[in-house]
């Protein structure tokens, strides 16, 4: 099976830490192959983005520590050394085929951030256009737990959704998601299609299992997912071998890939889709769980049980079943203490309450995305 790249040409390729990094050492000839795969590209008019792990990985051995798995601090430490040795080697292979790259660093809060979120976006596509590769990481020397993303596979499918991309391209030590782990099990067969990400295809993903990564093939369904409804289908494939972006451009390689729907929802409810992170949530009860699955409705008050964190009017939020699924995502028009007060109620209540000028929706459908 081969994968048709002639009229869709924005890639973004995610490179985690175990396939750059050895030992604490760069992999310095696989990192030479894939920058010639991409220059090879380029000169194809594709526009690759590069989302790349790595900092901590180059950067630990400069920090001392007490035990094996290095504290936050360190953690942070390490990133902050080592994001210069990683740009420095993209730097240099690039340049050595006259090819530029740029940096850029990223939070959950810069994503969540409608303003940056669309700097960020302009940035990209600017580089991009003048020919430049850029090439994004998580920023670990500040993130904490309340603004990191976590992982670079759903880093990477944020900016695909960011840049309207055609593919994103996971690199992994595996061909792909198998229906059972194929280290231990000579029988297990790898699925080349996935139509829906089903619970079961969920249940097939295992834990990380790389030990200096963050992230696993649960985290790669993860980003599949995000961008089911972007128009960006996601690809995962294993990496190890030199030239791995070379072969499964020419249809050598195995691969799974995770179709989006057709029709792409717009930027702004992408945007919505894709918030990682986000300051707190709200619990619904199973009516407002069918409700906003079956019409295109706002969420109101009326159905909402419970309200978490400490967000205020404007920001990101998770909305919840009962159970804790993921349920959707929207834009909160009021801040948690006035949440509180008007849980179950309806509109005319709300009225009462908080006063006349008090919208009647706590996320308005066009600040709402079903996930």
């Amino acid at each position: 099976m081969k994968i048709d790249f002639s009229n869709r040409k924005k890639l973004v390729i995610k490179i985690g830490s175990a396939l750059l990094v050895s030992e604490g050492k760069l992999r310095e000839k696989w990192l030479k192959n894939l920058a010639s795969n991409i220059v090879d590209l380029i000169e194809k008019n594709f526009q690759i983005t590069i989302v790349t792990s790595g900092a901590i990985a180059l950067g630990r051995e400069f920090i001392s520590s007490q035990n094996q798995k290095l504290s936050l601090q360190e953690k942070q430490a390490a990133a902050a050394v080592g994001q210069i040795q990683l740009m420095g080697f993209y730097r240099d292979f690039f340049k050595k085929l006259n090819i530029n790259v740029a940096q850029i660093l990223l939070t959950a809060a810069d994503c969540n951030s409608r303003d940056r979120y669309l700097n960020c976006k302009n940035t990209i596509e600017t580089l991009l256009k003048n020919g430049v590769v850029p090439i994004i990481n998580e920023n670990d020397s500040v993130a904490v737990d309340e603004i990191k993303i976590g992982d670079n596979d759903r880093l990477a499918a944020r900016v695909a959704q960011m840049i309207d991309a055609d593919f994103m391209i996971l690199f992994s030590d595996i061909d792909g998601l198998y229906d059972a782990n194929p280290k231990n099990n000579k029988n297990a067969k790898l699925i080349n299609e996935i139509f829906e990400i089903t619970k079961e295809v969920e249940a097939m993903a295992g834990a990380a299992g790389s030990d200096v990564g963050t992230g696993g093939m649960i985290t790669k369904i993860m980003a599949a997912k995000m961008l089911k409804n972007s128009g960006c289908d996601a690809i995962i494939t294993n990496g190890t071998s030199d030239h791995a972006l070379k072969k499964l451009i020419e249809g050598k390689q195995n691969f799974s890939i995770f179709y989006s729907k057709k029709k792409p929802s717009t930027q702004r409810k992408n945007w919505i889709a894709g918030f990682l992170n986000v300051k707190g949530e709200v619990v619904i009860n199973s009516c407002a769980v069918e409700a906003l699955r079956a019409k295109k409705i706002s969420l109101l008050p009326i159905g909402v049980i419970a309200a978490k964190g400490q967000f205020k009017q404007g920001d990101a939020i998770f909305i919840r079943d009962e159970k804790g699924n993921h349920i959707a995502s929207g834009i909160s028009n009021y801040e948690i203490s006035d949440v509180k007060k008007i849980l179950e109620k309806k509109s005319a209540e709300v009225k009462k309450i908080l006063g006349k000028s008090a919208k009647k929706e706590l996320v308005h459908i066009d600040n709402l995305v079903v996930v």
